[in-house]
């Protein structure tokens, strides 16, 4: 027999609160509220078999996961508001399930489920004019920097959360985490430009800054780390092993951080400069004494970037050019191959660029399409200022395989449309230019008139080197992180 899968409130609460909910909603409406949001099913379902578990999990459901997501904007006199509140729930499916056991037979407390079942109020800002040319919004919110969604070089005014979904969710916006910031916009004709300045005066949760990983043992624990939790409290190490430290001496969530951007126009030409101190976006593992956990921490330095976009279109190939460069001062890097990354950190200046292609592509007389496709490459590179090979930097922390001098990936994506933009299929495609490996995913997406719309892909990895428990780990790179985790995912959404 079955065993009956576990999941928080009942169907019937569930959907009592959801009416609740838009009810609510309804009744701000009526007051002079815009309300919008929608009900989202996620589904996922293993193709491949993780190894970390005794039985075979392939073909088994990863995610039932529900989310409510509820958007209100409004305005009192020349006070303008807006909020938005996201809460999602999840199903304890049977691999989930295995998952937790692993957990607790390494001696993990905590349930997994907690990681994933989430309420938040994302955003509650308000914005006024502060003259004819200022703007300003204060409060938590979310600003987009750079110009591409993919390996983010400039769009790190936010961390992320890749802990139930990786980089997998296709709207940013679901996965940035949002911060309280004072954010400025100063228009500038006679310039053509605008100049946006942001304040973050360091009150945000702790877990608000910095890109999330699932470090916890779940679906998305890199390989051989699924039913492993790297944070829970153990018998024989009280803080974890290597727990997060939020307020370290290189990177303390109470400072106060921020920066500028230049927007402007030169003919065809758009164009922006930017300054900013941030946090670093991915953690680095700190071993110097004293450390929070028994081997170590997870700690986010603050770091300076200076960056530059271009964009404008080019007659001679009827293509929209992109450009970005992100200079950071400092960078930190772990380092030690011999012990995976746990041998300190080192701190480089790196130059991160972008180069991206967008065309429109008629393959109408060819596979039919109803309009002119999408077309993007793109071409990522990060390097690293006064490289030596004796730095003895690592790729990942966690594996010994060493970072290179140059790491550059391409992405090409191609978006078509039929039946007059109601049937949307896309193919995305990644290559690991230095250390092998990349992903195919192919998308459709349906539209089922004004409100409902439904999304399934396939999520492919390919690497070069991945590596199970006990195997070396000196070719693992960045998409040995994904080895034996392809899904199947669905994504039902009803828009009110």
């Amino acid at each position: 027999m079955c065993k009956p899968i576990r999941s928080g409130p009942t169907p019937v609460a569930t959907m009592l609160g959801l009416v609740g909910l838009l009810t609510a909603a309804g009744a701000i409406a009526e007051n002079g509220f815009t309300v919008g949001g929608y009900v989202r099913e996620h589904l996922s379902m293993n193709l491949e078999n993780p190894p970390e578990t005794t039985e075979q999990d392939r073909n088994n459901l990863s995610m039932v996961r529900t989310t409510v997501r509820v958007d209100v904007n409004g305005q009192v006199g020349k006070l303008r508001y807006g909020l938005i509140a996201r809460g999602s729930r999840e199903v304890e499916t049977p691999y989930l399930e295995r998952l937790q056991k692993l957990r607790e037979a390494g001696g993990a407390t905590g349930d997994l489920m907690d990681q994933y079942n989430q309420v938040e109020l994302r955003e509650a800002y308000v914005e006024f004019d502060a003259g004819n040319r200022t703007t300003l919004r204060l409060g938590r919110q979310q600003v987009a920097w750079g110009e591409t969604d993919f390996f983010a070089g400039l769009d790190i005014v936010h961390g992320f959360d890749f802990t139930w979904r990786s980089f997998l969710e296709p709207e940013n916006e679901e996965l940035r985490k949002p911060l309280t910031l004072i954010n400025a916009t100063v228009q500038v004709p006679e310039a053509s430009g605008s100049l946006q300045v942001l304040i973050r005066p360091g009150w945000d949760r702790d877990d608000y800054i910095g890109n999330s990983y699932d470090l916890f043992g779940g679906r998305w624990a890199n390989q051989p780390n699924k039913g492993v939790d790297f944070f829970n409290s153990l018998t024989f190490a009280p803080n974890g092993l290597v727990p997060y430290n939020y307020h370290h001496r290189d990177g303390d969530i109470d400072d106060t951080t921020g920066g500028f951007r230049w927007l402007g126009k030169v003919g065809p030409v758009n164009y922006s400069i930017a300054a900013l101190r941030t946090f670093n976006p991915d953690p680095v593992i700190n071993v110097t004494p004293p450390v929070k956990g028994l081997v170590g921490e997870l700690i986010y330095p603050e770091v300076d970037i200076l960056g530059i976009t271009l964009s404008g279109y080019s007659p001679a190939t009827d293509a929209v050019w992109t450009t970005e460069f992100a200079y950071t001062a400092d960078k930190p890097y772990n380092i030690g191959s011999a012990f995976a990354g746990f041998g300190g950190i080192i701190n480089k200046d790196t130059l991160r660029t972008m180069v991206r292609m967008d065309k429109q592509v008629n393959l109408s007389r060819i596979i039919g399409t109803s309009r002119p496709s999408f077309f993007s490459v793109q071409l990522f590179d990060s390097w690293i200022q006064s490289f030596d090979k004796s730095d003895d930097i690592v790729d990942l922390a966690g594996y010994t395989a060493l970072k290179e001098k140059h790491s550059s990936i391409a992405t090409v994506i191609l978006a078509m449309n039929y039946n007059n933009d109601r049937v949307n299929p896309t193919l995305a495609l990644g290559s690991d230019l230095s250390y092998g490996g990349g992903f195919v995913i192919p998308s459709v997406e349906f539209v089922f008139g004004d409100n409902w719309r439904l999304r399934v892909e396939a999520d492919i990895f390919f690497e070069k080197g991945s590596n199970r428990a006990g195997e070396p780990s000196n070719n693992t790179h960045l998409f040995g992180y994904f080895a034996n985790n392809d899904q199947l995912a669905a994504r039902l959404t009803y828009q009110f």
